[in-house]
């Protein structure tokens, strides 16, 4: 067997849990249900390795078989095939988003990725519809797209913040679902993440920026402020998932205490999307025997 050919079934075994079971599965969201994140314990390991140092070690197995995967997306895309990626990463603050970016996209080929973490919208993005911005950082074919928070937060900290009236905010959840129905109809694969950070987790995570000098960056009194708005922002969260989580762009409800199963997971999530996509390289459009021919010759 040809390595490509060793390489694309490892990469169909790995996408599937022991019990042969999509993660996908395990973690995706009913939508039109009510949710309650409450009721789903963030330090849970739903079919993933038994501790920190079985799931270090699945992520370095991981890495080959995503690696190959990209390449094969992006080759594809040199003969017309449009598809693309975008994973799309929501979450409290120090829930994990750059975390993930860090270590997940890091088993990737950088040129293949678009990394957009989207901030505050600046005065000129305010003045077009809040869905601009965001087409404007979509991947391109071939690639896989990174949004570190997206437009999820026009119905999460507009909501919390009042920052919309409340019947725009209804009618963002119908146009969101629109917009993704549109990218998976043009090739777009959508796995969107939500880190769920406990309450607790997420003060010890602070805390720890305070009591590192090189991490006092990151920190932002406002993060006080905002986690006085927490179950505000659940509640924000809950309805988004219940709202936006269709069959052709789901959410995936990912644990995040562990900062191990989150990475875990999130790489994996995005190994099955890839193998269920099973990119080909595309056929020569030359003779290669003459090439090869000529190339002796010289």
């Amino acid at each position: 067997m040809s390595k490509k050919g060793s390489k694309a079934r490892k990469a169909k075994k790995g996408a599937q849990g022991g019990d042969g079971l999509a993660l996908r599965e395990l973690l995706r969201v009913p939508g039109g249900k009510p949710v309650d994140l409450a009721a789903h314990d963030a330090r849970e390991t739903p079919a993933g390795p038994r501790h920190k140092r079985a799931g270090l070690a699945a992520m370095t197995e991981l890495a080959d078989p995503l690696a190959d995967l990209q390449e094969r997306l992006w080759a594809a895309s040199t003969a017309g095939d449009r598809r693309r990626v975008l994973l799309v990463l929501q979450g409290m603050d120090t829930s994990g988003k750059g975390g993930t970016v860090k270590h997940v996209i890091g088993l990737f080929n950088p040129s293949g990725c678009r990394v957009h973490a989207f901030k505050a919208p600046t005065p000129k993005e305010l003045t077009h519809p809040f869905l601009w911005r965001i087409k404007k950082a979509l991947p391109e074919a071939g690639e896989l797209g990174i949004f570190d928070r997206s437009h999820y937060e026009d119905v999460l900290i507009a909501r919390v913040r009042s920052l919309a009236p409340p019947a725009e905010i209804e009618r963002r959840y119908d146009e969101i679902n629109r917009f993704e129905k549109a990218l998976t109809d043009d090739g777009v694969t959508v796995v969107k993440c939500f880190l769920h950070i406990s309450y607790g987790e997420q003060r010890d995570r602070l805390l720890k920026r305070l009591d590192r000098p090189d991490k006092h960056w990151k920190f932002n009194l406002a993060d006080i402020d905002e986690r006085a708005l927490w179950p505000a922002y659940q509640q924000a969260y809950e309805l988004a998932l219940e709202r936006c989580s269709t069959p052709n762009a789901p959410w995936y409800l990912v644990p995040a205490d562990r900062k191990w199963y989150r990475n875990w997971a999130v790489s994996r999530l995005l190994l099955e999307h890839l193998s269920e996509l099973d990119p080909r390289y595309p056929e020569a459009d030359f003779d290669v025997e003459e090439a090869r021919r000529r190339l002796l010759e010289q």
